[in-house]
């Protein structure tokens, strides 16, 4: 079976002068590989990946290009173009991903930033972007506190940072604990800090506790040893300074100072601190 918005793995079929066709393994489907995409060692009895969309007469067709979102997959897409219809984005591919308006979520321009999901019509087999993805997410909570897991960044509400977790849950990084630049669009690493009694998920960019100190405390090493040995911060420089030169919280910080130095690896100083030889 043919699946719409997904990689398949199909088999050469029969030359054509507008490509080669492609039949899938289970069953009768056929589906068009363009010219421009066929690798000139492909003949009778190979198999290739390929991901599956509707061209612009919704027509299945297959593509080597691989795009920047995929079924269910969450990503931040450009806004192409703006009609009366709804919008068009920019996924990688020819045909730009429509984005109805029913489905947006607010107020969108050309050159916009959207995160959307992309979801399937059945009725239709169509794909779409829609940028309510809260109610695409799977409400089935499987990852738990202290995971680490990968974000995408979204926009900012006037807590912190949405972000989407493992292309599955929404969640929110508060700004009191991001301690280094975000845009929308990043792709970061993050640890699951809460996951409330109504589903809501607390995220955090550091590892909980004593695990973040520790990583802190390698990362202070490294920045001693790139600035030959020593850095102008003390337990009493602005914490604004600190976040700025360390990405880290002054607590840990000071906690990273304490320990080091009973490890003998830094020689606190008035002004600042030093790399034991």
């Amino acid at each position: 079976m043919l699946c719409l918005g997904k990689v398949n793995s199909l088999y050469f079929l029969k030359n054509t002068i507008f490509g080669v066709f492609l039949k899938d393994a289970d069953s009768d489907q056929e589906v068009l590989l363009p010219n421009k995409y066929v690798p000139k060692d492909l003949g009778p009895g190979d198999s290739i990946d390929v991901f599956l969309y509707t061209d612009s007469e919704d027509r299945i067709v297959a593509t080597t290009l691989t795009p920047k979102i995929f079924l269910h997959g969450v990503a931040v897409l450009e806004v192409k173009d703006v009609t009366r219809f709804g919008s068009f984005l920019d996924w990688g591919l020819e045909k730009d991903l429509f984005l109805p308006f029913a489905e947006q979520d607010g107020r969108i321009q050309e050159g916009d930033k959207v995160t959307v999901c992309l979801c399937l019509d059945e009725r239709t087999d169509r794909l779409f972007a829609s940028a309510k993805i809260k109610k695409f997410s799977n409400r089935e909570i499987t990852v738990k506190e202290g995971d680490e897991v990968d974000l995408l960044i979204g926009g900012e509400s006037d807590l912190g940072y949405q972000v989407t977790i493992n292309n599955t849950y929404i969640g929110l990084v508060f700004f009191n604990k991001i301690f280094r630049p975000l845009r929308k669009g990043d792709n970061v690493k993050g640890f699951i800090e809460k996951i409330r009694e109504d589903g809501k998920i607390d995220v955090s960019l550091q590892k909980k506790g004593y695990n973040q100190v520790v990583d802190s405390q390698d990362l202070l090493l490294k920045k001693l040893q790139e600035n030959n040995g020593i850095l102008y911060l003390t337990d009493k420089s602005d914490p604004e300074v600190i976040i700025q030169e360390l990405l880290m919280s002054k607590k840990v910080f000071k906690k990273c100072l304490g320990a080091l130095y009973k490890q003998r690896k830094i020689q606190i100083e008035e002004n600042c601190i030093v790399l034991c030889p």
